[in-house]
């Protein structure tokens, strides 16, 4: 879908607002940390010696903490991240915490989990303004395996496993349920297809259990790159609408291509991914018009690093009237990437949050690793964020 993007009110290549909150010796930090992620070769060998050193133990933990950790995360727990928060909001972004901590798969794990969750939810709930929404993902507070298995091949758990899964479901409804109980919004996040029809299935119920009263506290993530997923927000709203509760919803694109085409290719299923990102913008495109238009019975936080969907939404909202401060409407963006985006969406006055991840340094690592990749130059092109870093330092030297 073709729109003519008309808001001019916003300037995505402005980087005196974009990185104005960073002083000049930080803005050098930040150029030097883009400038190698920036080569390919440099992270897929720094990639494996930072593995190598953590194996071994070798004392690379202030190294990492110091560099890509700060660039990308608020800290090793919620107090550390409170500089984050502070800096954020004083350029009117928000915080979305965000406990990173991945690869646990044990009940003991997915309990402390969900404490942590809990804790973030009472931070959002003492700082509104700061930190409007919460978040989790289910596979952080239950098992994946039997997340794919309650997926596919319900009729054969066993008692044991029937009893985890609800155990799985108390953590989600305990979370949903504190946050309806201090008025703080919360995403459910998007994960592999063979285990989202079960997360969407808890979504829509806890979205029936508290998103009533014209409030919106759970919203399920949509992602745009898998091609039955705009069909998915039209029924959600649809549904939501006769049974007189409201649909939360998160557009993304999708963080998981390479795996889902290679598990359809080995399994010999219907591929969920479109065949191309020309389809994927479309589809997002149009879950933003599709939005905007049914705004009654939907809230939407678009989090997204597009530049054109984003003007988009703002350009649709100025068409339809509506103000740059509605709640109904949130962009977000990962800390540490964006900027431009960010920064000049909140400077206009539109609802912008961050995801700031954080957790100890050695358990965040898959994260950061999968960062650095998405910035790396792709056949010899400079990464945007590494331009507009350069243009910005240009800027400041007069150049």
């Amino acid at each position: 879908m073709k729109t003519a993007i008309q808001n001019r009110s916003l300037n995505f290549d402005d980087t005196s607002i974009a990185f104005a909150h960073q002083s000049d010796s930080k803005l050098r930090k930040t150029y030097l940390i883009f400038a190698l992620m920036n080569q390919n070769w440099v992270v897929k060998i720094g990639t494996f010696f930072i593995k190598l050193a953590i194996k071994l133990g070798l004392p690379v933990k202030l190294l990492i903490r110091n560099t890509i950790f700060s660039q990308f995360c608020g800290g090793e727990s919620i107090a550390d991240c409170q500089k984050t928060i502070n800096s954020l909001a004083k350029s009117k972004v928000g915080t979305i915490l965000d406990y990173s901590v991945e690869g646990e798969d044990n009940e003991n794990a997915f309990d402390a989990t969900t404490s942590e969750i809990l804790k973030t939810i009472e931070k959002a709930a003492d700082q509104p303004q700061q930190i409007p929404f919460s978040v989790f993902k289910v596979s952080g507070i239950g098992s994946v395996d039997l997340l794919e298995k309650v997926q596919e091949h319900p009729e054969d758990l066993t008692t044991e496993e029937k009893n985890a899964y609800e155990r799985v479901q108390n953590r989600v409804d305990k979370l949903c349920g504190y946050a309806a109980s201090l008025n703080v919004r919360i995403f459910i996040d998007a994960e592999e297809s063979w285990i989202q029809d079960v997360i969407d299935e808890m979504s829509y119920h806890m979205m029936q259990k508290y998103n009533i009263a014209g409030k919106t506290i759970v919203y399920n993530t949509f992602q745009l790159y898998r091609w039955e997923s705009l069909e998915h927000l039209a029924d959600a709203c649809a549904l939501a609408r006769k049974e007189s509760y409201r649909v939360g919803a998160k557009l993304v694109r999708g963080a998981y291509i390479e795996k889902e085409r290679r598990r359809a290719a080995e399994l010999e299923y219907k591929d969920p991914i479109h065949a191309s990102k020309k389809d994927t913008d479309a589809d997002f495109n149009s879950a933003v018009h599709f939005s905007v238009d049914n705004l009654d019975v939907l809230s939407i936080c678009l989090g997204t690093h597009n530049e054109e969907s984003s003007l988009l939404c703002a350009d649709l909202m100025t068409q339809h009237n509506i103000s740059k401060s509605d709640e109904r409407i949130w962009f977000a963006q990962l800390l540490g990437m964006s900027d431009n985006i960010s920064y000049n969406l909140a400077n206009a006055g539109y609802n912008v949050a961050k995801y700031v991840p954080y957790g100890p340094v050695e358990a965040v690592m898959p994260y950061l690793f999968r960062r650095a990749e998405e910035n790396t130059s792709i056949a010899g092109q400079s990464s945007r964020e590494f331009l507009l870093i350069k243009k910005e330092k240009q800027r400041r030297r007069g150049c």
